[in-house]
């Protein structure tokens, strides 16, 4: 196959007309039209040897439009002094260096072909190890590389509130408007995290599906103690778990929003007829359609399967020995304790001073902690339907981030301009320093 040079250097004699420029053009185009016509037949060949040659052509013609390209902007370059030519970034002066090795150019040569004197290139070779901002070479930067500050945010919340993990900070965070991935929390922590919660709800060996608020609510009663645990060193090794020793408290959890509805402290485990007149004032305001509990005595006695039935709740019991039949109630009570009453120095003995513990770490629970089975929601934006915070307009610390390029999930549009710095603000919730209210301020 013959070559087509794609520019022709004609000397036109006089007198020619002046369209003959433009017939020169549309000559190299026509020209080139027939070329590719005939390689994408040899391209379709049968013959593996035709195919072969067919690339190769393709490829030496698509080099020798390179060079024709780099020698045109070469020469409008050569025009500028060199003086006034514009100046390689340190991460270009990197790749420059980079290639020169890997073609084992000369001073002269790399410095000819990247319109440089060769001191220059020598002066780069000299700084190459230099570390720091103001480096003459440097590595390039990645776009989705966040800022210093960032990591020092995660850090910082992390020892303002130590009960977060990688999956609640980069909720917490979502919902102040910086999207961050739990890999990335877990990179910037270098630690791990806890299991996932489960995410169905099995009672009487069958599924119970609520899709909405107010359909399945769970119950379950424990015991809370008010020192440091049930166990002592004289006989049988166990304290009595009544008060003044514990307190004991009745949970109720919606299914569906996992928002806490209402909870009720007795000094000793109650009774079934305590347990009614608890539920009996929850249902004054909503009545669930089916209530899933335990198999404890107060919830099977004969006396509260009749008032449930007369309310028109139809009961289910968790399986015996079944593990997750009851894992909602189990999960919410577990971080009950482990994010309220383990934080507290003492557990009241006074039952108001516990009511009010209560009340104001619910509070915080339904209003500001993010749910991880339900998205990073707060359990009162699952239960009215509100629009999660997190998805609202979330800050970008990178300033080289496309405006529409994705981001951890949620994906939201960006606040403002991107490269924003960020200050983190905690202030805590009833002035207890284990319920943490974070957000973020963009820096003056």
């Amino acid at each position: 196959m013959a070559d087509v040079d794609p520019v022709l250097f004609l000397s036109l004699p006089r007198g020619w007309p002046r369209g003959i420029r433009s017939a020169a053009v549309h000559a190299v185009s026509l020209a080139d039209f027939a070329l590719t016509a005939a390689l994408s037949w040899a391209t379709q060949s049968l013959n593996p040897r035709l195919r072969l040659r067919a690339e190769f052509e393709r490829l030496r013609q698509e080099i020798q439009r390179l060079r024709e390209e780099t020698r045109i902007k070469d020469a409008r370059m050569h025009q500028i002094e060199a003086q006034k030519r514009p100046h390689y970034p340190p991460t270009e002066r990197l790749a420059i260096l980079e290639l020169r090795a890997a073609r084992h150019w000369t001073l002269a040569q790399t410095a000819r072909v990247f319109l440089v004197t060769p001191a220059t290139i020598a002066s780069w070779m000299a700084r190459l190890d230099e570390e720091g901002p103001d480096a003459l070479v440097r590595l390039p930067e990645p776009v989705n590389k966040f800022p210093d500050f960032v990591a020092y945010l995660v850090r910082r919340l992390r020892v303002l509130c130590p009960a977060m993990g990688k999956v609640k900070i980069a909720q917490v965070l979502a919902r102040v408007g910086l999207h961050l991935g739990p890999t990335t929390v877990r990179r910037m922590l270098q630690e791990t995290q806890s299991p996932k919660p489960c995410l169905t709800v099995e009672a009487a060996s069958r599924t119970i599906a609520a899709r909405k608020p107010n359909v399945l609510w769970h119950v379950d009663l424990t015991s809370v103690p008010t020192t440091l645990g049930f166990w002592t060193s004289w006989s049988l090794f166990a304290l009595p778990q009544v008060w003044p020793f514990c307190w004991w408290l009745a949970v109720i959890v919606d299914h569906s929003s996992r928002r806490i509805m209402g909870f009720a402290v007795f000094p000793r485990q109650p009774a079934s007829a305590f347990v009614k007149r608890f539920l009996g004032s929850l249902f004054r305001s909503h009545q669930p359609q089916h209530l899933v509990s335990d198999q404890g005595s107060q919830f099977t006695a004969r006396e509260f399967t009749r008032w449930c039935r007369r309310r028109g709740v139809r009961q289910r019991f968790g399986a015996i020995g079944k593990y997750g039949s009851l894992a909602v109630i189990e999960r919410c009570i577990r971080t009950i304790k482990h994010e309220c009453t383990r934080r507290l120095i003492t557990v009241p003995y006074r039952l108001t001073a516990m009511e009010q513990e209560l009340v104001i770490y619910f509070s915080w629970y339904n209003r500001h902690r993010p749910h991880s089975r339900l998205g990073a929601l707060t359990p009162d934006e699952g239960y009215h339907h509100r629009r999660p915070a997190a998805q609202g307009p979330r800050f970008e610390p990178r300033p080289r981030w496309p405006r529409r390029a994705p981001c951890a999930l949620p994906r939201t549009l960006i606040r403002g301009q991107p490269g924003a710095t960020l200050h983190l603000a905690v202030r805590y919730h009833g002035g207890r320093r284990h319920l943490p209210i974070v957000t973020l301020k963009r820096a003056a």
